[in-house]
């Protein structure tokens, strides 16, 4: 049997039991704020960062994982006689896919395998499990990369956003837009449609934006063999009522906290689902 190794990045949000189980490599972005570098979830988690950003009038910024570190890693696992299945962040979103590629072409080893999952967050996140897990019942390489490429259009999502305050900090909404947001009480609804955020729909209030959620659900079959996750950054109140409904729809429901790369942009009280359909 092959040995494989997976290896992934902070971006998938998986949680430490998880990554342990699985034993699984997570390679962190990095988070810079007030003029520091830290890791993603090692340095610095997302109840720190908000600490950080409530005192500072610079916004954070973060930084794909370089090829260099990509190689290291990679060098390391080679040595040791594993083939790699590397899964990653949209390159829509970040250059970590990129920087993968660059990585692999450099080593010149045919024995690493990069799929750009076209998501992020727990989209990432489910597709790195499934990879974990038929690695476990004795797959080879070129099996999971076919079925994970399979299951990737087949991902699907909910993202709902308390505030609109971070999307205008980070320069992803006019600042025009969030004021009027804010006096109205919008929430955005979003999915992650062929690796980019795009609006479901905009509403007023949250009992709203929940109500909107669950009649998407609604409208789903989700495959009870693979993982559904709920990701949040600590929205007690959607949360409740989503994760009643998710377990009704799949056996085994994931919750994790969003990591800080994803969080500095959703904000806090953000909330999402993501689940793969049946197909």
């Amino acid at each position: 049997m092959e040995k494989i190794k997976i290896i992934t990045d902070s971006t998938s949000d998986l949680p430490v039991n998880i990554i342990k189980k699985y034993d699984i490599e997570v390679l962190p972005l990095i988070v810079n704020v007030e003029g520091k570098s830290y890791r993603d979830e090692l340095d610095i988690n997302l109840i720190g960062l908000f600490k950080k950003m409530d005192n500072s009038s610079e916004f954070p910024t973060t930084s794909q994982v370089n090829p260099q570190r990509f190689m290291d890693c990679y060098k390391k696992y080679l040595d040791e006689g594993f083939k790699i299945i590397s899964i990653h962040i949209s390159s829509k979103f970040s250059g970590t896919y990129q920087s993968a590629c660059i990585a692999k072409d450099t080593l010149q080893s045919q024995d690493i395998t990069i799929i750009d999952s076209l998501n992020v967050t727990s989209g990432l996140g489910i597709l790195v499990i499934k990879a974990a897990k038929l690695k476990e019942k004795g797959y080879e390489v070129k099996k999971i990369e076919e079925s994970i490429l399979e299951t990737i259009p087949h991902v699907k999502s909910a993202l709902v956003f308390d505030t609109l305050e971070y999307l205008v900090k980070g320069g992803r909404l006019s600042k025009t837009a969030g004021i009027i947001g804010s006096i109205l009480d919008i929430k955005l609804i979003l999915e992650i449609k062929d690796g980019e955020l795009v609006v479901i729909d905009k509403v007023r209030g949250s009992r709203k934006a929940v109500r909107i959620i669950l009649k998407y659900l609604s409208k789903k079959n989700m495959k009870k063999d693979d993982s559904a996750v709920l990701v949040h950054a600590k929205n007690k109140d959607v949360l409740e009522i989503l994760r009643r409904e998710l377990q009704l729809k799949v056996d085994g429901l994931i919750e994790c906290t969003v990591g800080c790369v994803v969080g500095i942009h959703a904000g806090p009280r953000a909330c999402a689902i993501f689940f793969v359909e049946d197909y």
